[in-house]
């Protein structure tokens, strides 16, 4: 974690002051003076601020139903955040494990411990997410077999992984994806001459979303645990 970030989460200080701080030469880190803001710190070093010992809050891991229209971000852009209409506290503090169009809806994770985020999103994790998907036009038994053997994406080099496509109805499916290439759900359907009309995440790796729209809960020690391995 950089330094001036572990400050404010052992204090309240916000980010300017712990910058503030660390260039009057206050802070120590293992017996040196810390001049540099972006120096990356552990929480096993020992960190005093004015000679007092900083101990970090302990990590927040959310889950989140985020309603269509909101961005993930933690600050408004053509959107709204999602952080806002949920009205998370210090949710500057967060980020988002794995990113949504606007226009998507569903599971998001939220936390502020960057190295778990990192286990989730990081490529050869092979997280399973799973989508809820309604289309333009009715889907075919022989789309499910393209996305178990892969496609190639408009633009790219390389096909996408098996990916898994349970039919529902004619025009509602269930996707599971291992990936996060951008706008993949849509750009895999848009490979086989269809449209997505609505997009919903339900499930990511073992968390499965179990709360309404709007609404937000802290996530129990099984369900973060899987991800706290380095």
């Amino acid at each position: 974690m950089r330094l001036d970030k572990f400050i404010c989460k052992s204090s309240t200080l916000n980010i300017q002051q712990a910058r503030e701080v660390i260039d009057a030469g206050l802070v120590i880190v293992n017996d040196q003076v810390a001049d540099k803001p972006n120096a990356q710190v552990h929480e096993n070093n020992t960190i005093t601020l004015n000679g007092q010992p900083l101990r970090a809050r302990p990590f927040r891991y959310l889950m989140l139903h985020k309603p269509a229209s909101t961005v993930c971000s933690n600050i408004d852009e053509a959107y709204p955040s999602v952080f806002s209409a949920l009205s998370i506290p210090d949710s500057d503090e967060l980020h988002i494990a794995g990113r949504m169009d606007a226009d998507t809806t569903g599971l998001v994770l939220a936390t502020d411990d960057g190295r778990w985020s990192f286990n989730i999103i990081r490529p050869n994790q092979l997280c399973p997410k799973v989508y809820q998907v309604r289309l333009r036009d009715a889907v075919t038994s022989s789309t499910a077999e393209s996305f178990k053997s892969g496609l190639l994406l408009q633009g790219e080099t390389k096909p996408t992984l098996p990916a898994t496509l349970e039919i529902l109805s004619p025009r509602d499916v269930r996707l599971t994806i291992t990936e996060g290439r951008y706008h993949q759900v849509k750009r895999m359907f848009a490979a086989v001459g269809n449209r997505v009309n609505s997009l919903h995440r339900e499930q990511i790796g073992h968390v499965n979303l179990d709360i309404p729209e709007g609404q937000w809960r802290k996530l129990s020690s099984a369900e973060v645990s899987p991800w706290t391995v380095d």
